[in-house]
């Protein structure tokens, strides 16, 4: 059974007086042990597909199942308690709460997803080479760094399912290839792993592409 399945998926916006749909019947299923790399233009609907598969926001059509459970049209707090139990979700931006350390916001997922293991945090800041950096800020880390910060977050609590929106942008090779190790090894942990990017490189990583545009998968 796949970890993670979306069916139909449609998404509306709407500006003034028009109506934008993001998505237009999107479905897919992530398999343990899988990395799926999801590439399109800007404005393609990645990040919109991304929040609906963690259950940040509600399609308008179709739904999100997570571990067999369903995830779309249920209570925030149910979203919220199977999110932590089963999903880590690394963003472009806003993954690290700015009055937080980097220590505090692992420990606060740990906290969110009922578990208490600084030795968990510890090694995951070794791993990501943020030893140096467990009582900094946010706002005291350099690009790199608060991307392998973000990651360490949203790894914390050792998710089935990790979904990622552009890891790796705006980073310099040696920071790229860090943080692609770092989920590369998660696919070998038996995670089911998609990644909205850009880049050659993690789409070269990859088990399979999926391709979207105009809100929709294609192929090729």
């Amino acid at each position: 059974m796949p970890l993670l399945t979306a069916t139909e998926l449609y998404r509306f916006y709407h500006s003034d007086d028009a109506e934008v749909v993001a998505l237009r019947g999107v479905g897919l299923t992530l398999d343990a042990g899988e990395l799926v790399a999801l590439v399109g233009p800007s404005g393609s609907g990645k990040s919109t597909l991304l929040n609906l598969l963690a259950g940040l926001d509600e399609p308008d059509g179709g739904y999100v199942e997570v571990a067999g459970e369903r995830l779309s049209r249920r209570p925030e707090t149910k979203r919220a308690r199977l999110r932590a139990r089963h999903i880590g979700m690394v963003l472009q931006s806003g993954n690290l709460l700015d009055h937080l350390t980097v220590a505090e916001n692992i420990r606060l997922q740990l906290t969110l997803a009922g578990r208490r293991s600084n030795a968990v945090a510890a090694e995951l800041a070794r791993r990501l080479g943020l030893a140096a950096h467990w009582n900094a800020l946010p706002a005291e880390l350099s690009g790199g760094e608060a991307a392998r910060a973000g990651l360490a977050v949203a790894l914390s609590a050792e998710p089935s399912i990790l979904l990622c929106d552009e890891p790796t942008a705006e980073l310099d090779a040696p920071n790229e290839e860090q943080v692609l190790a770092m989920i590369v090894e998660q696919r070998g942990a038996g995670t089911a792993i998609l990644v909205a990017t850009h880049s050659p490189i993690v789409s070269q990583a990859a088990d399979r592409v999926l391709h979207l545009r105009d809100g929709r998968l294609i192929d090729g």
